[in-house]
């Protein structure tokens, strides 16, 4: 089973811990074994001795089953303390293993998971690991190990009423094996649906302002609602049929006693077995029958978590299609030049249409490069390339000389900056945000890129300035605000590439300008690649890139393109038309 893999692999630092807690079990199991042969002779001697009760026996006897008892208590405790520290740790391991892996996917790899899947994966998905996880090193342990020690006491006692057992286990485990067998598909469904929930949650919670300004609350309630119903109710059919393991249990531990109970009190009458004997068979069989129950309750426990072990299983084995393996830690771009030769791209293999076809391109380092065309034309697609956010499906993509595929990722990425059209702020102040770009940059540096971005002046008119914090996500700055504070971010970077994919478009023309300007004033030499739904953002660039389903139509200056491109002089009269008015 994958899960029993987990554990020997993430328990780790915590396996002392792991190993004590069962050997600990076992010895409290072997003292709460002992004490119903103690109770035997306090009744058959102390009580029901040749000579009547004897005090002192049955005081002494009593003191035995005290001392037992509190021993008992002693390992069990310490066996509990030592599993909550085991089955914390492997959590932590796991938990950190799934993030770990989650960072090194590729953009493709993130596509196949939704967000939402991957936090319950990594929350209540661990709830059920390490509920699961106790249950083997406690459970599992323990109830084996009461059900050998008191089925030999039993058959020790009156091998005759052990029988009884021989047709009551083949019972437990048939009907236990077809529980486990039809459950764990109806799990794996349900963890799908507790996905959607989530998905569904998240997207509420982000969009929570444009649900208030549409007046949308009541639809959303009724779309949750759908969501969480269809969760109660798979809930329900998942859980109804691992829940047919009590009565099968009471049920069985139910005849168990009625018929230990008839033959055993034959066997008194004819004088076969004591009373005290018994009383201790009674005590032995609730025993096994107890240790029978939790068995039950830790295999169910794992059938719940099989599904949470798959969908782990799916995230740890992923295979990560760009990594470092075999590149050249030391190679790094010697420019900012970019040359696509012949690049077709596809987001999946199983594709019909590629996304970008036959791209044809060079751009000299220190270049300007405006890109422009309708969505989905293949703007955004084709600058992910340049950072190895995809891999392209064929042809090459060279940065700096090199195949992008040649470079170790941690190189390429820190020489091409990227502010993408979602602007993603974290919490913390802004100048921790700004760091991003460079943890040792000097304030004086975060200061400069400020500037550049055209963010310096409405930064010092908070209170607080850099020292302001910007909420979850940004939330204290408007749309604007956070556009400048990316660019910023990208610029503190000194990236030989930097790529502004519609990353001004929520700033007055007046700022937009002012920034371009300054970026080519002050960074002169690094290459510079705007994509943009407004003209003006790009009429000012070396060469202007016009893109239409996924191929490149048009290349030239500005003028150039009002003489060729219909699409180019349309939108420009479009929008100076705009502007006039």
């Amino acid at each position: 089973m994958f899960l029993f893999r987990l554990v020997r692999k993430y328990t780790k630092q915590f396996t002392l811990a792991a190993i004590l807690a069962p050997l600990l079990v076992i010895i409290e199991v072997i003292l709460e074994q002992s004490i119903p042969k103690v109770m035997t002779e306090i009744v058959d001697k102390g009580i029901n001795g040749p000579n009547g009760s004897d005090l002192a026996l049955i005081s002494a006897l009593g003191r035995k089953m005290v001392f037992l008892s509190v021993l008992a208590m002693i390992f069990g405790a310490a066996s509990g303390i030592l599993c909550a520290i085991a089955s914390s740790g492997f959590i932590h391991n796991i938990r950190e293993a799934l993030y770990k892996q989650t960072q090194r996917f590729s953009f493709k790899n993130m596509d196949k998971f939704e967000v939402p899947s991957l936090v319950t994966r990594m929350t209540k998905d661990m709830r059920e690991f390490r509920m699961a996880y106790m249950s083997i090193i406690r459970m599992l342990v323990r109830s084996p190990m009461q059900l050998i020690t008191a089925t030999f006491m039993v058959f020790s006692i009156n091998s005759d009423l052990g029988k009884v057992f021989r047709v009551a286990l083949p019972i437990l485990a048939l009907g236990f094996y077809l529980i486990s067998h039809y459950a764990h598909p109806r799990f794996r469904i349900l963890m799908r649906k507790f996905d959607r929930m989530n998905a569904s949650l998240e997207e509420n919670f982000v969009a929570i302002r444009v649900v208030k300004t549409f007046v949308r609350e009541q639809f959303e309630k009724i779309k949750f609602d759908r969501t969480s119903t269809d969760v109660l109710k798979q809930q329900r059919f998942a859980e109804s049929l691992v829940l047919l393991n009590s009565p099968l249990f009471n049920l069985v531990m139910y005849g168990c006693m009625i018929a230990v109970s008839w033959f055993g009190g034959n066997h008194i009458i004819d004088g076969e077995m004591t009373t005290g004997e018994f009383m201790s068979f009674l005590s032995y069989l609730r025993s096994i029958l107890f240790g029978l129950m939790m068995l039950s309750m830790a295999l169910r426990q794992i059938i719940f978590a099989q599904a949470a072990v798959d969908r782990a299983n799916e995230v740890l084995d992923e295979e990560i299609d760009i990594t470092d393996e075999g590149r050249d830690p030391n190679l790094l771009p010697e420019d900012g030049s970019i040359d696509f030769r012949h690049v077709y791209f596809k987001y999946t293999e199983t594709a019909q249409k590629y996304a970008l076809t036959d791209i044809d391109l060079k751009i000299r380092s220190g270049e300007t490069i405006g890109i422009i065309g309708s969505t989905g034309s293949g703007k955004t697609t084709l600058v992910q390339l340049l950072p190895r956010l995809y891999d392209v499906t064929e042809g090459e993509v060279l940065v700096g000389g090199h195949d992008v595929r040649e470079y170790n990722l941690e190189n390429l990425r820190k020489s091409v900056a990227m502010v993408l059209q979602k602007n993603v702020l974290f919490s913390g102040t802004i100048e921790e945000n700004l760091k991003w770009g460079d943890l040792n940059a000097s304030h004086e540096a975060v200061v400069e890129a400020a500037k550049c971005a055209q963010a310096h002046d409405f930064i010092t008119s908070f209170p607080k300035g850099y020292e302001t914090d910007l909420g979850q996500g940004g939330v204290n700055v408007s749309g604007g605000q956070k556009q400048r504070l990316c660019i910023a971010r990208a610029l503190l970077k000194k990236p030989k590439i930097i790529i502004l994919d519609d990353s001004t478009s929520a700033v007055d023309t007046d700022t937009d300008k002012r920034i371009r300007k300054a970026l080519k004033e002050r960074l002169a030499g690094m290459t510079t690649i705007i994509i943009a739904q407004r003209v003006a953002s790009v009429m000012d660039a070396d060469k202007i890139i016009v893109m239409k389903e996924g191929m490149i139509e048009y290349i030239g200056t500005h003028e150039e393109l009002l003489k060729v491109s219909d699409e180019y002089r349309d939108l420009y009269v479009t929008q100076m038309q705009g502007v006039s008015q």
